[in-house]
């Protein structure tokens, strides 16, 4: 063959070998496990994680695997922190505020009582400082965190006899923990931590007075109705409890730029379907929750404002105290403070038309 005809051929075929090569052919397969803090009962919450795991095979052709497992399958619930931390698992699906008595700010980064609602905190992490803020506070953890869903607001609880006054509050022993613990608490109360499969056996008998879930789907499947029949809202501590996933920086930091990108996109629509998934099954759950016996009631404005002061002298101490936490709650409590004036407009104003309607 001519050396000329031999040089072109080669250099079509070499062209034509580029273009067929998938873009992430060059990429090595990668591998993470996942540590939920929660149990696959909890199927809106677990189940945001496996939506994230699907996402990243889907969207990496295959070469980027993400093996879910649920609580006390390869670390505690609330082991999953120093997992991450130490690379024992690359990633976790945990609610930050579970993580209080490391550290007050983990709190923000999930739900503080009377905090953001779930589009508000969605827009301070997305579009306000919210995202930078807490990656700054949890390098020092090796953690890379990505928002991971939200329950939206949270009722407030079951209740063996009525609150019908601050009065109720004194004494009163309630399933609740962290922050919120420590308002009830200025409040009167006894904040309680009990596991969770041991909170139905302590209302029956007694030992409880009270507990917080989550919600109507959730709580529907726990019969908590049974036995402390008073079922009260909002939940003044959880107006918008934000899930995160913690990624190990280490392994982060390995992954090419378009696996971050397919990690971020995950999280994302992860994130987005936690939250629809429970607007969309509570309205059926709390109808029948009511059907059998649930007692629907309001917490009275004197609880309500009496919880708003000590959450705000709380938040001020901590201030005092924890340079970290100042820097990132002055940002969110002005963030708040916006926000709030703007709700009060049009969305508040549209809802409580709607919601006053006979459909």
């Amino acid at each position: 063959m001519h050396r000329r005809s031999l040089v072109k051929g080669a250099g079509i075929a070499g062209v034509l070998a580029a273009s067929a090569a998938p873009a992430v052919h060059a990429q090595p397969a990668i591998r993470w496990r996942l540590a939920s803090s929660f149990p696959k009962s909890l199927d809106t919450i677990y189940g945001a994680a496996e939506v994230f795991a699907e996402r990243v095979k889907a969207l990496s052709g295959g070469k980027f695997e993400v093996s879910v497992h649920a609580a006390g399958e390869l670390v505690p619930a609330f082991g999953v922190v120093d997992a991450v931390q130490s690379g024992t698992v690359e990633i976790a699906h945990t609610a930050a505020y579970y993580f209080f008595g490391k550290n007050e700010c983990f709190a923000i980064g999930c739900t503080i009582p009377f905090g953001l609602n779930s589009r508000q905190m969605t827009a301070w992490m997305y579009e306000g400082n919210g995202l930078k803020l807490m990656r700054e506070f949890y390098a020092d953890y090796n953690i890379v965190n990505l928002p991971g869903g939200n329950t939206g607001a949270q009722m407030g609880g079951w209740y063996r006899k009525e609150i019908k006054s601050l009065a109720d509050i004194k004494g009163l022993k309630m399933r609740i923990g962290g922050y919120a613990g420590m308002v009830l608490e200025r409040m009167g109360g006894v904040p309680q931590n009990i596991p969770g499969g041991e909170v139905y056996q302590a209302l029956e008998k007694g030992t409880l007075d009270a507990a917080e879930w989550v919600g109507p789907y959730d709580d529907e499947k726990l019969g908590f109705f049974r036995v402390a029949p008073h079922y009260y809202y909002p939940g003044w501590w959880e107006g918008g409890p934000q899930l995160d996933f913690y990624i190990n920086d280490k392994a982060h930091n390995a992954l090419s730029s378009e696996f971050k990108a397919i990690v971020a996109a995950a999280a994302s629509e992860a994130h987005i379907t936690m939250q629809a998934r429970y607007d969309a099954k509570n309205p059926a759950a709390l109808k029948k929750l009511v059907g059998q016996g649930a007692k629907l009631k309001s917490f009275s404005p004197d609880v309500m404002r009496e919880a708003f002061k000590h959450a705000e002298a709380l938040g001020a101490e901590i201030s005092a105290k924890n340079p970290a936490w100042k820097k990132i709650y002055s940002d969110y409590t002005s963030f708040r403070a916006d926000q709030n004036l703007w709700f009060r407009f049009a969305e508040a104003s549209f809802d409580r038309f709607m919601q006053a309607q006979k459909f």
